[in-house]
């Protein structure tokens, strides 16, 4: 008999199927399997696929373990190996979401939040959902004892880290509400920047909201994706996904010497990068956004984005054995928004998931727009 494959496979039979890759017994992932049952000529559907035989037989009677009317096909097992992730602020939106196809992946996922009890209750409920392979650590991204808390926690439990998804985000400003909800801004004008001037009636930018932001999009990216560097560092496929935004975009920047600075990957460093986080906010204490070339639309999510998107390169041509990328995942339905955007969260967290498992030789170093490499 042919080895048995992934996909559509055909065994003894017109019917074709798709083939689990996890044991039925005790749910270790293989590729491909040990023991396969089928009834002579026809596969039983769906089928029941075991790591070893031990398994099998814990998993059916032993009257039918042993009819011979039950085939059982031994072949060669390559389990394939564990991996490990983090999400950053994945109690709820696209961080939790993401959580969820990743754990639906196979992968190990460490849901982290800055609130233990939120973060506790978003991981209880995704294990009573069958998600065995979430679990919950405490994490704020501005705390450099939780960072290293959650270090440490990686290298005692799994020794290494496989994927970083980097998703906890600030908006950078404060905001009623119900002002903002009355206005029934079109998304369109959202996304195209049409409505910076109306939303200013609905929003401000304090000195405090726009740091809080920068610490979080900008500081807080990079100060945990160094803390478990050295342990992405010890997996064969390390992967960091940075969650940025369509705002990101160097075309939406107004000042051209800054746009042209921040798009010179060959001289761009972390210290031009941060000199203009500073820049930006010595320009918001002197009330003088709009005339040094700053964004109006969610001036500090803006520029911290832009900062991420550049952290991401200057990342991705240190390591570049990685494969590290960023991602608008799109105008997703969330709190960061307000719930003014038009898209779910399960199509939300579609691009951070695509490239959190992206194969050898994947991209690096890129911007995508949803699941598609757009320019910086």
């Amino acid at each position: 008999m042919a080895p048995i494959a992934f996909g559509a496979t055909k065994i003894h039979s017109t019917r074709y199927f798709s083939l689990p890759n996890t044991c039925s017994t005790c749910g270790t992932s293989f590729n491909p399997v040990s023991l396969v049952f089928f009834k002579k000529n026809l596969a039983i559907d769906p089928p029941n696929l075991f790591c070893n035989s031990l398994c099998s037989q814990k998993a059916l009677p032993q009257k039918i373990f042993q009819s011979q009317r039950i085939l059982a096909i031994a072949v060669n097992v390559e389990k394939a190996a564990p991996r490990y992730a983090v999400v950053t602020g994945a109690n709820k939106g696209i961080g939790f979401e993401t959580v969820k196809q990743l754990a639906n992946s196979g992968v190990t996922v460490i849901l982290t939040a800055r609130n233990e009890k939120r973060g506790m209750e978003a991981t209880s409920l995704l294990n009573k959902q069958g998600f065995s392979n979430v679990v919950f650590h405490q994490l704020d991204v501005q705390d450099a004892q939780s960072i290293e808390s959650l270090a440490k926690f990686i290298q005692t439990q799994y020794g290494r880290l496989d994927i970083l998804v980097n998703n906890a985000g600030a908006s950078g400003v404060v905001v009623d509400e119900a002002t903002l909800k009355a206005l029934n801004i079109d998304p369109v004008d959202w996304l195209a920047g049409k409505a910076a001037n109306v939303i200013q009636v609905a929003m401000k930018t304090t000195y405090d909201s726009a740091k809080l932001c920068l610490d979080t999009n900008y500081y807080g990216v990079k100060n945990v994706t160094e803390a478990l560097l050295p342990l992405l560092q010890n997996s064969h496929s390390a992967r960091i996904v940075n969650v940025s935004s369509l705002r990101s975009e160097l075309k939406r920047v107004p000042n051209e010497e800054r746009r042209k600075e921040l798009g010179d990957i060959e001289n761009l460093t972390e210290d031009k990068t941060e000199k203009i986080l500073q820049k930006f906010l010595h320009d918001l204490k002197q009330d003088a956004l709009e005339v040094n070339g700053w964004q109006i639309m969610l001036p500090a999510y803006s520029i911290s984005k832009v900062s991420l998107n550049a952290y991401t390169r200057i990342l991705a041509r240190r390591y570049p054995k990685m494969c590290i990328n960023c991602v608008h995942p799109g105008y997703v339905n969330t709190d960061i928004n307000w719930h003014t955007g038009t898209m779910p969260v399960e199509e939300g967290a579609e691009g951070p998931v695509m490239l959190a498992l992206l194969p050898a030789g994947g991209p690096t170093g890129c911007y995508f727009d949803h699941t598609v490499v757009a320019e910086f």
